[in-house]
C-alpha cells in the first residue's frame, strides 16, 4: 500500500510516496519537489499543480494522503499559497476516498527524529536512515514530504486504535 506525504507550497510542493511492506518497513517509491514558476498567474501555478498531484495519484492509489499543517505564519502571501497548496492535495485525495491526514511540524520532528524541536538537518538525516537511502534526501521540501509521510505511517496504528476504542466504549452503558 501506498501513503503520500505532502510539503505543501505553490512555488515548491515537496513529496513523498512511501510504499509500506511487511513488519513496518517502508520505502520511498517516489520522491521529489513539484514545482512552478512565480511569473506565472496564481490560477495557472495552482491549475499546474494540481494536473501533477492528480498524477502522482493516478499513478500510485495511495490509500492516505498525511500533510503539514499549516500553522500561522508571519508572512501572509505565503502563507495563503501554502494554504492553497495544501488544499488542493487535500481536495484531490478527499475525491479518490483516501484517508487525509494533517500533522503539526512537531508532530513530525518528534515521530521522525524523536524530539519536536529537531532541525532540518536532523531530519533530513533521520530520513535518510529511515528509508535507507544512499544520500540526504534534497531539497529539504523533499525531506520535509518524506518525514510527514513516516510521520503517518508511524502514528496510524495507534490512531486506529483509539478510535476502536473509542467507538468501543461509546457502546457500552456506563
Amino acid at each position: 500500500m501506498f501513503v503520500v506525504g505532502i510539503d505543501p507550497g505553490l512555488s515548491r510542493c515537496g513529496y513523498c510516496v512511501l510504499e509500506t511492506g511487511p513488519g513496518g518497513r517502508s520505502r520511498a517509491a517516489a520522491l521529489g519537489v513539484l514545482t512552478t514558476p512565480p511569473s506565472d498567474p496564481v490560477p495557472v501555478r495552482l491549475a499546474e499543480l494540481q494536473r501533477e498531484l492528480r498524477a502522482l495519484f493516478d499513478e500510485f492509489a495511495p490509500i492516505a494522503l498525511a500533510v503539514e499543517r499549516v500553522l500561522f505564519q508571519v508572512n501572509v502571501r505565503t502563507a495563503m499559497s501554502v494554504g492553497q497548496a495544501s488544499g488542493l492535495a487535500m481536495a484531490e485525495a478527499a475525491n479518490r476516498g483516501c484517508e487525509v491526514v494533517q500533522y503539526s511540524p512537531n508532530q513530525v520532528k518528534q515521530a521522525v527524529a524523536g524530539h519536536g524541536a529537531a532541525d532540518k538537518e536532523q531530519v533530513q538525516r533521520m530520513v535518510q536512515t529511515l528509508l535507507g537511502l544512499a544520500e540526504i534526501p534534497n531539497p529539504p521540501d523533499a525531506a520535509d514530504a518524506a518525514a510527514i509521510a513516516l510521520c503517518h505511517v508511524a502514528m496510524a496504528p495507534m490512531a486506529r486504535a483509539a478510535a476502536e476504542a473509542e467507538a468501543t466504549t461509546t457502546g457500552r452503558v456506563r
